[in-house]
């Protein structure tokens, strides 16, 4: 097994001003390839600690990713450093000056004098490309190891791990690198539920080439599939009856796959239909309307939104002046705010989530009672839930379960069935 090793540099990753997001990106990537971090270090903007953390992880790993420091401000000291601990001189990399100066006269700007830092590399490196930014990234050889350095901007970072820098890590591990990952996101299951629903799947490849793992993050769930191939109709073979099984065993609880999103396939599923959407939401901050309404081809489905705390101000909105503000909150409370906002802006559907919440300070046992319904001209579907948790905790869930009920109703799928998270 290969031995990798994690440096993030900067002082606010250090000191915990900003949340290093680079890292649980990286070691996610790594693991969804089969391999695995076996080191993690954080050092700041200082020289001596950065050099220290090169050479000792040359000394242990077999290959480092470093990310951060490749900027052209006088506290960015990766290059400078990397060709310390490597023992090589600092150059200029006049192909990587002129992509540089190509980037800022695109932009119709003069590229500022100490961008030049950014192409001054070790003697030895190898440039890896960045088509997005300032900052090529680098390799070289410290020690044992093979060094990958990498920017600290998120998105260029993404780019360079996942098309250069992880097929050279899989080359130098000696594994296949045809790789297909699959993923499945779902709501309403907990990840020990699904691992038990699925317990077996990888059995149906016997060479041991399909990996199944899961990544929570509440409310939503994603299941991965990775298979290994010799090439890609090798692993695309392999991976169809797993893929099968999985959509079987999870069935309606698949909200979507791959890079889709829940709001996707909604947005999806009204515009196939030319339909229309009102929302109307409670305690969720407007949640709901904002996972929808900035999405491309919005314009042509998404109406209007109503977000309000009092469920008078809700009656108010929708035009149901009459109705009483009191009493306990019911699916028929629902329903009629539904009808209601669809008749007032003709949408030919309007989703209403209303929230209860208890009262008192929040805590793991607080709780919300849900009500939501979906309106269209013919009908109305409903659902009562309660969530408990605390504040945070119902809110993700009630619009979760709004979004994915609305789902269910386009793929003309039972709007209820019970979910893990939800309290008889």
């Amino acid at each position: 097994m290969m031995r990798i090793e994690i440096i993030c540099t900067g002082d606010e990753v250090l000191t915990g001003k900003i949340v290093n997001t680079n890292f649980s990106y990286i070691s996610q990537k790594l693991e969804d390839v089969g391999l695995s971090v076996r080191w993690e270090t954080t050092v700041g903007d200082d020289r001596e600690s950065l050099l220290r953390a090169l050479r000792l992880a040359g000394e242990r790993a077999d290959a480092v990713i470093v990310n951060g420091g490749l900027g052209p401000t006088v506290d960015d000291l990766s290059q400078e450093v990397a060709a310390q601990a490597a023992g090589v001189e600092l150059v200029l990399n006049d192909e990587w000056l002129t992509r540089m100066e190509e980037f800022f006269r695109r932009r119709s700007r003069l590229m500022p004098p100490n961008n030049r830092k950014q192409a001054m590399l070790p003697a030895t490196a190898e440039v890896i490309d960045n088509p997005i930014g300032t900052a090529c990234g680098f390799a070289l050889d410290i020690g044992q190891a093979r060094f990958f350095f990498t920017p600290g901007v998120p998105r260029e970072l993404h780019r360079m791990l996942e098309e250069q820098i992880i097929p050279r890590l899989l080359a130098k591990s000696g594994m296949q690198t045809a790789i297909v990952l699959k993923r499945f996101h779902s709501y309403g299951l907990g990840e020990s539920h699904v691992d038990a629903l699925l317990r077996g799947v990888e059995e149906l490849v016997p060479d041991g080439s399909v990996k199944l793992g899961f990544r929570a993050h509440y409310p939503q769930l994603e299941t991965k599939l990775t298979v290994r191939g010799t090439d890609t109709e090798d692993t695309r073979r392999k991976l169809a009856p797993v893929e099968r099984e999985v959509r079987k065993r999870l069935g309606n609880f698949i909200l979507s796959e791959d890079d889709a999103t829940l709001e996707g396939v909604v947005l999806a599923g009204l515009a196939s239909r030319q339909g229309s959407l009102s929302i109307v939401e409670t305690f969720t901050s407007g949640a709901i309307a904002a996972r929808l309404a900035h999405l491309p081809g919005a314009d042509k489905v998404f109406c209007r939104a109503v977000v309000a705390r009092a469920l008078g101000e809700v009656y108010a909105a929708v035009g149901l002046e009459g109705a009483s503000a009191t009493g306990e909150l019911t699916r028929e409370t629902a329903e009629a705010v539904a009808r209601a906002a669809r008749r007032q802006t003709h949408a030919t559907h309007a989703l209403a989530v209303l929230i209860d919440l208890d009262e008192g300070a929040d805590r793991i046992d607080l709780g919300g009672t849900i009500c939501l319904a979906i309106a269209t001209e013919h009908e109305v579907a409903s659902r009562r839930s309660r969530i408990l948790g605390g504040r945070e905790w119902v809110r993700l869930g009630a619009v979760e379960m709004g979004l994915d009920c609305l789902r269910r109703y386009l793929q003309n799928l039972p709007v209820y069935e019970r979910i893990d998270f939800e309290k008889a």
